[in-house]
């Protein structure tokens, strides 16, 4: 027999299995070699802003209350976050997540749904947030992945239909959350942390174990370090595509949950820019813009360190401007840094 018999006789799925293992090497090999240094810098670099913090506002940067602000008004962002982390390892990219919180918050708060969370429990809000969130994202899947529409523009549709869907049916008006026991659960504190924070740290660990210690987290990896070499493989590049966007849309969908929560009221307007927001904490935290490695760990970082910078441009009153300012600067060293860090690897292989 042949060595090329021999070798069509191999299965797709010992191959996929092959492929699977070599992202996860890789991704274990990033680790050893460059994710540890990464992470430092950044809790380096939040440490630095947590100082200059304490040097223009004292105590009162430092106060507990302060300190939980700051977690607290991370927490939305930081769900989206984990999202468009999976979405952007596996190559790809999504411009909906603000809007699609914002419409999943509005769907979730309308008369009808609140009148039904009355009757029955306040989780049909929740139930009715994550359906509409996952159903946005398996739609922009969809047409990415089976329509071969470019990410860009299918999320951008999605970005400018969702926020027009949601203005359509709140009529431009804020719905007010009016079902107590919703309110109580989502504004409660759990051993003097809010809901919110516990929500957000929920999230990231489970994003966590997903990516770095399961099937869908290795292949995630796999699809966005060489799409084609995964589907010679074996792997179902096209179905694995839009789960990755079905599971931005379920983040999406319990910003919208946490977003309700903190202010109680549904509207179009929830989650403006939101998405700019995700994208520059997944990419100042270390994931590669071009896909085929992604960390959670540093995408939490880096929604602490924007977080926190709002937070001290707030105590200094300064302008928004200047902490627009500010972001971009952040956001073009880390994109510098990861093509530097790309180009040493290159050389070294």
């Amino acid at each position: 027999m042949s060595e090329q018999d021999v070798r069509a006789q191999v299965p797709a799925a010992d191959e996929s299995a092959r492929v699977e293992d070599e992202a996860r090497t890789g991704a274990r090999r990033g680790v050893l070699h460059g994710a540890t240094g990464r992470n430092l810098g950044l809790v380096i670099a939040l440490v630095l802003l947590c100082a200059v913090g304490v040097a223009t506002a004292g105590d009162r940067f430092v106060s507990t209350s302060n300190i939980l602000t700051i977690l607290r008004l991370a927490a939305v962002i930081g769900v989206l976050s984990i999202g468009m982390t999976f979405v952007i390892t596996g190559g790809g990219i999504d411009l909906s997540v603000g809007s699609v919180l914002g419409l999943a918050s509005v769907w979730a708060s309308t008369v009808a749904t609140q009148t039904m969370a009355k009757d029955t429990h306040w989780v049909v809000m929740v139930g009715c947030a994550l359906l509409v969130g996952v159903a946005a994202g398996l739609v922009n899947g969809v047409l990415i992945a089976y329509g071969k529409v470019v990410a860009f523009i299918a999320t951008l549709a999605m970005m400018v239909s969702a926020r027009g869907l949601a203005e359509i049916i709140a009529n431009r008006q804020t719905q007010v959350v009016s079902v107590q026991g919703f309110l109580d659960f989502f504004r409660a504190d759990v051993l003097g942390v809010p809901m919110l924070v516990w929500i957000f740290a929920v999230v990231a660990v489970a994003g966590w174990v997903v990516l770095n210690r399961t099937t869908f987290g290795r292949r995630t990896i796999a699809v966005g370090g060489n799409p084609e070499a995964a589907r010679l493989a074996g792997i179902d590049v096209r179905r694995h595509t839009m789960y990755l966007y079905a599971l931005a849309g379920l983040t999406a969908g319990i910003g919208a949950v946490m977003m309700l929560g903190r202010t109680t009221a549904g509207s179009s307007t929830n989650g403006m820019y939101y998405e700019l927001d995700a994208i520059a904490a997944v990419v100042v935290g270390g994931t590669l813009l071009s896909g085929g490695r992604g960390t959670i760990v540093g995408t939490v970082l880096g929604v602490l360190i924007f977080s926190t910078l709002t937070n001290v441009f707030t105590q200094n009153n300064l302008s928004i401007s200047a902490q627009a300012v500010a972001k971009g600067v952040i956001i073009v060293a880390a994109v510098l840094l990861q093509q530097r860090i790309a180009e040493r690897s290159r050389a070294g292989t």
